[in-house]
């Protein structure tokens, strides 16, 4: 019989050889002209389809040259500062109607907004004792992998789970925008209380609350939160909606949509990409990173010394090692991200009722040193400026979200998103997506096991 050590050690040597065996030289990519995350050295991506759900832009195109100019965002048409100035000029929330609009294409007006509003908060409601045997049972310390094991799950409460017409789908979608909050919030406390020992709050939700007030209604102990906190959490929720369809999570929606499976497990599967740290986790790094610099740096308001620990990271000297000052650049946009300029305001208010101006000020000073630093140590191919993960993960920090719900709360943005693109793919789809992979490998003579 084999222990555990022989295993291990089998595991090791076998690594070892994939690590070896299946290296593919850089060199091999540009020789065959064979775009490495499916994007070029400018960072533009390789097209891949069509949608009407959203735009980004980062250039513009003048007298047939490609420049760099500051990021745009479009809901359907509709810029993102618009969009926001309007929800913010009426002090009203805004998520529940940016869902409508990336949903169903147009603004809703006020009595179409009431019914969608009626509607999801009819919807946020689970199974009766989904709570208890299914959220409770194996709590995970992975948000993310509780959230997607209780999403498969309620397929088995849908008697038209695999039905993938266009009015089914929707009803789906409807009900898992209502009830994320719910879930992520809930397998939250499970596991703050059989893993860390800590006491458990199950609160329902009021169906007359917005998204947002409902999400720290159902977190805190007391369900008590200012305007302000219930304010900028809704901010962050339309903010991280939509991306355009090429981002990871909202491609794979696309991709696994493409091939008629249903609505539960396309939703799964975009939540295991959300939740890798290069894209949905990287609003923790953020966090984790100003930790460190907090005590690596004596005087926070020293810009030489700031810089030096910004230096230290490109330099692979300071906090994870990986060579990275997190929160900094991203694939798309160049000079700016609007998505974080929209945010950086409303995070200095929240900042100022926290009593956390000094941190603001520590972030303000992040955010202008670091793309002079990486652009002095680094070869770039186009501009670096702060993404929206940048301040978003102070903003939870501040609302006293758990670190574990960071990536669950991009989830319940971006489910609206993944929602309006499953339904664009469902419409016109007609082929299942399967793009192409250059070999590189060489042939080889069989041999008889005897004689290998």
């Amino acid at each position: 019989m084999m222990d555990h050590n022989e295993f291990m050690n089998n595991v090791k040597e076998w690594s070892d050889i994939c690590m070896s065996d299946e290296r593919i030289d850089l060199e091999t990519y540009d020789k065959l002209d064979v775009k490495r995350g499916l994007r070029d050295k400018n960072g533009s991506g390789v097209v891949a389809g069509l949608t009407k759900v959203s735009k980004i832009q980062s250039s513009k195109t003048v007298d047939g040259e490609k420049i760099p100019c500051e990021g745009q965002l479009f809901y359907r048409g509709y810029n993102i500062y618009d969009l926001v100035n309007g929800v913010v000029k009426d002090n009203r929330f805004g998520y529940e109607e940016m869902s409508y609009l990336l949903l169903f294409g147009e603004l809703p007006d006020i009595e179409q907004l009431k019914r969608f509003k009626d509607t999801l908060g009819y919807s946020r409601t689970l199974p009766t004792n989904f709570v208890r045997d299914v959220v409770m049972k194996a709590p995970s310390h992975d948000m993310m992998t509780s959230l997607a094991r209780s999403i498969l799950t309620l397929s088995s409460y849908d008697e038209k789970a695999s039905d993938i017409s266009v009015s089914n789908v929707l009803r789906q979608s409807l009900m898992l925008i209502s009830v994320m909050p719910m879930l992520a919030v809930y397998g939250y406390h499970a596991y703050n209380h059989y893993e860390r020992d800590g006491s458990m709050y199950i609160h329902r939700p009021d169906e007359k609350l917005s998204t947002a007030e409902n999400l720290l209604r159902l977190l805190r102990p007391d369900m008590k939160y200012t305007s302000v906190e219930a304010q900028v959490l809704d901010l962050a929720l339309i903010l991280h909606m939509e991306h355009g369809g090429g981002n990871n999570s909202t491609f794979t929606t696309h991709v696994v949509t493409s091939s008629g499976t249903d609505t539960y497990s396309v939703v799964a599967a975009a939540l295991a990409s959300l939740k890798g740290p290069k894209h949905g986790g990287a609003n923790i790094k953020v966090v984790d990173m100003m930790d460190d610099l907090k005590k690596e740096v004596k005087d926070l308001t020293n810009e030489k010394e700031v810089e030096a620990y910004l230096r230290k990271l490109l330099h692979k000297e300071a906090f994870d090692r990986k060579g990275l000052i997190y929160g900094m650049g991203h694939a798309v946009y160049s000079k700016s991200d609007p998505r974080a300029e929209i945010f950086k305001g409303f995070v200095k208010q929240l900042s100022k009722e926290k009593g956390r101006l000094n941190d603001f000020n520590l972030y303000a000073l992040m955010e202008r040193l670091a793309p002079e630093v990486i652009a002095d140590e680094r070869k770039i191919y186009k501009g670096v400026s702060a993404n929206v993960d940048f301040y978003s993960g102070f903003v939870y920090s501040m609302l006293d979200i758990p670190k574990e719900l960071f990536t669950p709360i991009f989830a319940i943005a971006r489910i609206v998103g993944w929602s309006a693109h499953r339904i664009e793919e469902l419409i016109n789809m007609d082929k299942i997506i399967r793009p192409a992979y250059v070999s590189v490998m060489q042939e080889e003579e069989y041999r008889d096991l005897k004689e290998r």
